[in-house]
């Protein structure tokens, strides 16, 4: 934590200009909050395709004092190129969070998530380039590793794409690594492995497995598991998921542009094991609840079936160490939805 203490101690004495784009989404917001809060000024830019404007009002009211006066939104989308033009300019850092985020949604429409993911990404990358933006970070996914098995995956090796979705981010990573080689501009991808934390939305076909299960169990509904309970994902609260956006964008390590980075805690958990984790804390909060069995069901399409990061890379390059583990991130995030959770309105 001492690289990301003391970025925080030089971030508050000499604010900078930052861009959050996908600024109304789960992770985008929480980078909003965290900004703030060190005293930068901030844009966020958003379309809310996927996003919500209760996210933007709770980090701008969570960041407190000053925030609104240091947030400027602009609504538009990362595929409008003179949108990303206007967004970048006079911009030190942009954190790009504007995305495609699901796996089977992205097997069902592929030619959207090409459009958000590689011509909205690639829109950002070079207006970010002219702009004069002095470094660009990226969200890419632990979906890149695809069909490798290698455990702990290291970036060096990932195997073939098993979806649209995971294809799209492997094609930025190159964009990135192109741009760097041809421009010397400095993008960093960051593959994000099962993030969660407050506010990742619980409703819809295509929710992320820890707030649809929080909010099931809280209504009462049926859990399903897809697959027998022993598929592993290596979940990482959202905080450090900031620590390493904000330890990537300022880094004076130059040989990181164009690089990509494992962002995660490091671990693996079984979705049963998650499940029960989950149950147990919410019958904490909420004694009277009923114990409630998860139903099993086959996986979905295009899903990896073990997935955990070594983490190695990003600790040496730029002295990332996550803050929160699995344990402590459920318990916050079960208590935010259980007691604060109203929806996600358009």
């Amino acid at each position: 934590m001492a690289a990301y203490t003391e970025t925080q101690r030089q971030l508050r004495e000499t604010p900078r200009r930052w861009l959050v784009t996908g600024a109304a989404g789960f992770i985008g917001s929480h980078l909003v909050e965290s900004l703030l809060k060190l005293g930068q000024q901030v844009a966020g830019l958003d379309n809310f395709l996927t996003g919500c404007r209760e996210n933007l009002d709770q980090a701008v009211a969570q960041a407190g004092g000053d925030a609104r006066n240091r947030f400027n939104f602009i609504e538009g989308s990362v595929c409008d190129g003179p949108t990303c033009a206007r967004a970048c300019s006079g911009v030190d850092y942009v954190l790009h969070e504007a995305g495609f985020i699901s796996v089977p949604q992205s097997i069902e429409d592929p030619l959207l998530c090409n459009s958000v993911n590689v011509d909205g990404f690639l829109n950002i990358l070079d207006a970010a380039r002219k702009s004069g933006v002095k470094r660009l970070v990226y969200a890419s996914s632990s979906a890149v590793y695809g069909d490798d098995k290698t455990m702990p995956q290291v970036e060096a090796k990932i195997g073939r794409p098993l979806s649209p979705y995971g294809t799209s981010k492997f094609i930025d990573e190159l964009y990135a690594d192109v741009f760097f080689k041809n421009y010397r501009f400095g993008a960093v991808g960051l593959r994000y492995f099962n993030v969660f934390g407050p506010r990742q939305n619980p409703t819809g076909g295509y929710a992320a497995v820890i707030p649809q299960w929080i909010s099931s169990l809280v209504a009462g509904r049926d859990c399903r598991i897809n697959g027998d309970g022993t598929i592993t994902r290596d979940f990482c609260h959202v905080s450090n998921v900031v620590q390493a956006n904000i330890l990537a964008a300022t880094t004076a390590n130059e040989s990181v542009g164009g690089d990509v980075f494992n962002v995660a805690l490091g671990g693996q958990t079984t979705l049963t094991q998650l499940f029960e984790m989950i149950a147990a804390k919410l019958a904490a909060i909420r004694p009277g609840m009923t114990a409630v069995k998860p139903l099993y069901g086959a996986p979905r399409p295009g899903d990896i079936i073990h997935s955990g990061a070594d983490i190695a890379k990003i600790r040496e390059a730029m002295g990332y160490e996550p803050e929160i583990g699995v344990d402590a991130g459920l318990e916050e995030t079960v208590a935010w939805y259980a007691g604060y959770y109203t929806g996600c309105h358009k």
